[in-house]
């Protein structure tokens, strides 16, 4: 995958990125927004991966971490270019992250119906925890 660039999304690639979820991620977010972006860029401006291959943008992953947990969001990889190693990538550019931010363990947010994204997820050694489930509630 020598051709694949992975790099820190500044504020210029906010509208890229949004339009890029509309293609290439499953469901929403409520913050799937340009100033939700902005505040996450703001807050932690190396928590948003982007993968690119010839300038294109075909993968991004959310790696934040709070001090205390590490958690992954929107993986997402262009459907044009799945299966090729672009998730494999960006979330060993997340883990190697959270490693040196001195991270334990690596919490994903992954719907329930986005089966092809179970694999994915799998093969890069994360499994299901079946005894949690996640509380929300929207402000």
């Amino acid at each position: 995958m020598s051709d694949l660039h992975i790099r820190y999304a500044v504020r210029a690639d906010i509208e890229p990125v949004l339009r890029f979820w509309q293609e290439a991620a499953e469901g929403t977010s409520i913050s799937d927004d340009p100033d939700g972006v902005a505040r996450l860029l703001a807050r932690d401006p190396e928590s948003l991966l982007l993968a690119e291959r010839d300038s294109r943008l075909v993968g991004t992953v959310i790696a934040g971490f709070d001090g205390w947990r590490c958690s992954a969001y929107r993986l997402a990889v262009h459907p044009g270019c799945r299966r090729q190693g672009v998730a494999t990538a960006l979330l060993e550019a997340a883990e190697r992250r959270f490693e040196a931010l001195g991270g334990r363990r690596v919490d994903a947010m992954v719907l329930e119906a986005n089966e092809r994204a179970h694999g994915a997820w799998a093969a890069s050694g994360y499994h299901r925890e079946d005894h949690w489930r996640r509380w929300v509630k929207p402000l």
